[in-house]
């Protein structure tokens, strides 16, 4: 499966930004879509994911209550939506892939799961 990830930039500080993660070759019907950010000098972390139809969501304790996911089926694409955004949150923001429904979080959000990734999208929250 290939991903195209976009919808990065620059943002102030309390804004929003909705991440776009589409998806070419396959359904995503199966697969689990995560979010993962690398900033510089830190390891990937995931930050949410979003499984099968969307029943199964989770999202980091980072992250809880400004960041969620959604899909789009008829469009193949997942997004994640991040609102009161902060410096800490800038980093550069992956979508990856795996063809796999976890229940677990503990699977969900390990990048180790995964084994198709995007590009990246950078995200850069500064006033």
């Amino acid at each position: 499966v290939q991903l195209q990830a976009s919808g990065g930039g620059l943002v102030q500080p309390g804004g929003s930004l909705r991440l776009s993660c589409e998806a070419s070759g396959v359904s995503l019907d199966h697969y689990t879509i995560g979010w993962f950010r690398q900033a510089p000098g830190k390891e990937r972390e995931g930050v949410a994911c979003i499984g099968g139809p969307g029943r199964i969501r989770y999202v980091a304790d980072s992250v809880t209550g400004r960041f969620s996911s959604s899909r789009d089926n008829t469009k193949n694409t997942v997004y994640l939506q991040m609102n009161s955004l902060e410096p800490e949150d800038t980093a550069v923001y992956y979508c990856a892939a795996r063809r796999a429904i976890w229940s677990s979080s503990t699977y969900c959000l390990n990048s180790g799961s995964y084994d198709s990734w995007g590009q990246g999208t950078l995200v850069t929250v500064s006033s």
